[in-house]
């Protein structure tokens, strides 16, 4: 019967410590690919970050935003993408490797410096 206790209660910390995490940054590498999360509120922009993807990776960009707004990727080729008021996700992808600056169209500012190799 001891025995049967103490496994139950070792399963029992397994699973509560499982359950323990750090909560995600704003970037995140691995997986199935590259995540970033940017938040324009009362006209401001985030601070530009550089993040790191692959060549051909698929890069999500999570958008929060109180108005809606257009960012433009000076990539080869050059890609815009629209995002509402709230919350969008956004996927792009660069074929070439450098460094890739997303601006706001609104804001006239860099966001976001994507370093592909």
């Amino acid at each position: 019967m001891r025995g049967a206790v103490l496994a139950v209660a070792g399963l029992l910390t397994v699973l509560a410590l499982g359950g323990c995490s750090e909560e995600p940054s704003e970037a995140q590498e691995g997986g199935s690919g590259t995540s970033v999360t940017l938040t324009f509120e009362d006209g401001e922009a985030p601070a530009p970050e550089r993040v790191e993807a692959g060549v051909g990776e698929e890069i999500e960009v999570i958008v929060k935003s109180d108005t809606e707004g257009e960012l433009h990727v000076h990539s080869d080729p050059e890609q815009e993408l629209d995002y509402g008021a709230g919350t969008t996700t956004l996927r792009l992808t660069v074929d070439q490797p450098g460094v890739v600056e997303v601006e706001s169209h609104e804001l006239d500012t860099v966001v976001l410096q994507l370093e592909v190799s």
